[in-house]
């Protein structure tokens, strides 16, 4: 009962930054997208208005957020499909006395600089670059380029974990299956997947988050594609409450994502 007590104590700080910090900022965040702003002074009237939210269905808005979770799927499954044989090769393929160096391998590339590397990919990409020096085009800057960019940045964030799913798989499951007669493809299909789905949900949780709230990377190469992030940036001297209603807009969509993964056990495996 003492070492209960103990515990909480120990706990209620961080519980009480969460709910002050982090909570009451999302607050804040919400209650501003209901102000509005003086067209002259360009200064916060703490007049309650649902105009913000009614502008974010305008076409032009729409488009944007629909771009920005475009481009979040899009990375996202990039991920998943150069992710899964990669960890496979890890946790299965490669001895064990090099696995480490693997992981290591897959590690250092989160300790450079976001703006190092992404403007390393601005090299690659741009006119007369990497890539149109070597094999004579380039998407160039532009969609393609953002979705090739936070596919690199992010892709350890599922590499990870499906490395440690592929881990936590009895081996004694694929003998089974070997021995039923299944081949490797239905093996992948029948018993690696369904036991993979919490892990690599787990890693589209990284994914699909931080592609939507990006605005960095697309700046460098995107050229004068806009996102959600950018349309917040662009706002946030100008209409502070629409750049908060352009934020609520991207947590109400991590919300529904979280909720839409939740059943498959991947908040387990963060």
């Amino acid at each position: 009962m003492r070492s209960k007590k103990a515990l909480v104590g120990l706990l209620a700080p961080p519980l009480l930054w969460l709910v002050v910090a982090y909570l009451g900022a999302l607050f804040a965040i919400f209650a501003t997208a209901l102000f509005t702003t003086d067209p002259f002074t360009n200064e916060v009237v703490r007049t309650l208005t649902t105009e913000n939210i009614k502008a974010l269905f305008d076409p032009t808005y729409l488009r944007i957020i629909g771009r920005t979770i475009l481009i979040a799927v899009a990375v996202t499954v990039l991920c998943i499909v150069i992710a899964v044989p990669f960890a496979f090769f890890m946790a299965r393929v490669a001895p064990a006395r090099i696995r480490g160096l693997l992981v290591a391998a897959v590690l250092v590339p989160l300790w450079a600089s976001y703006l190092v590397k992404a403007y390393a990919w601005r090299t690659v990409l741009q006119p007369n670059g990497v890539l149109d020096s070597t094999f004579g085009t380039t998407p160039g800057f532009g969609l393609a380029a953002v979705v090739l960019t936070l596919t690199y940045l992010w892709l350890p964030y599922m590499i990870l974990p499906v490395y440690a799913g592929f881990e936590r798989l009895p081996v004694s499951h694929l003998e089974a299956s070997a021995d039923l007669g299944a081949r490797g493809l239905a093996t992948f299909r029948r018993v690696v997947l369904p036991s993979l789905l919490p892990s690599i949900a787990a890693g589209t949780i990284f994914t699909f988050s931080l592609s939507l709230g990006d605005y960095i990377a697309v700046q460098i190469v995107g050229g004068k594609l806009q996102v959600l992030g950018t349309a917040v940036l662009q706002n946030i001297t100008l209409d502070l409450p629409f750049a908060a209603a352009l934020g609520t807009a991207s947590v109400v969509i991590m919300v529904a994502y979280l909720l839409a993964v939740r059943r498959t056990g991947a908040l387990d495996n963060l």
